[in-house]
């Protein structure tokens, strides 16, 4: 049935579609219902072409690290609605893929007497504008003979780009607070914004793991 369409669809040009649906018994109802289907998935199929185009230029900024998520943020922050699940979708089609970061190396296990304190965020890892809220993580990066580096990164939750990192071989202070000092930089000051992360103790604040960052621990040097 579809090769008969598709001859009439060849063919209109030279001659009427009621004769040539007449000729291959055809309804012509059902020709033109196929041949809008057929528009319309060509004009999506030219949509998923300009947007792969668009996805490998933000692919390609962040040296192919970005999958979907962050993928489709960026391209929200440059103005293009684009959604999750569309671009995931667009990057399956045209085998656009982002790096896997390896599992984590658990080194610290949360006390279950500590005191409970206020969430900051209230469940809600999504920001107005940029320097609103940050969410922090450290990563740890295995080395030959069982060493490793320390990788903290600063992730703005408007975003959901990386605006800091920083990487040494230790966990104190000035890791996560270098890594905030970059996002300053990059997002013009995080004094008073929210701060998200497993790792509390390493800013010298408490053992939370949200904070409200005081000026004096990201100034700029």
């Amino acid at each position: 049935m579809r090769g008969r369409f598709q001859f009439v669809d060849d063919h209109r040009a030279t001659y009427e579609v009621k004769r040539l649906c007449e000729v291959l018994e055809l309804n012509r109802s059902s020709y033109y219902k196929w041949l809008s289907g057929w528009q319309a998935r060509a004009a999506r199929q030219h949509r998923d072409r300009v947007l792969a185009a668009k996805i490998r230029e933000v692919h390609g900024e962040s040296g192919g690290a970005y999958g979907s998520p962050r993928v489709a943020a960026e391209l929200r922050e440059k103005g293009l609605p684009v959604n999750e699940k569309r671009a995931a979708r667009v990057m399956r089609a045209f085998s656009i893929t982002g790096i896997r970061l390896r599992r984590r190396v658990r080194t610290t296990v949360p006390d279950p007497a500590a005191t409970l304190v206020p969430d900051l965020f209230q469940r809600d890892f999504t920001a107005p504008e940029p320097g609103w809220k940050y969410m922090g993580d450290i990563t740890y990066l295995p080395l030959a003979g069982g060493e490793f580096l320390c990788l903290a990164t600063v992730l703005d939750c408007f975003s959901r780009r990386v605006v800091g990192w920083s990487i040494a071989d230790h966990m104190r202070t000035d890791l996560v607070a270098d890594a905030l000092r970059m996002a300053a930089r990059t997002r013009g000051g995080p004094d008073g914004s929210l701060f998200h992360s497993d790792h509390g103790a390493q800013l010298g604040l408490n053992r939370s793991s949200q904070h409200r960052l005081p000026g004096g621990i990201v100034g700029a040097r």
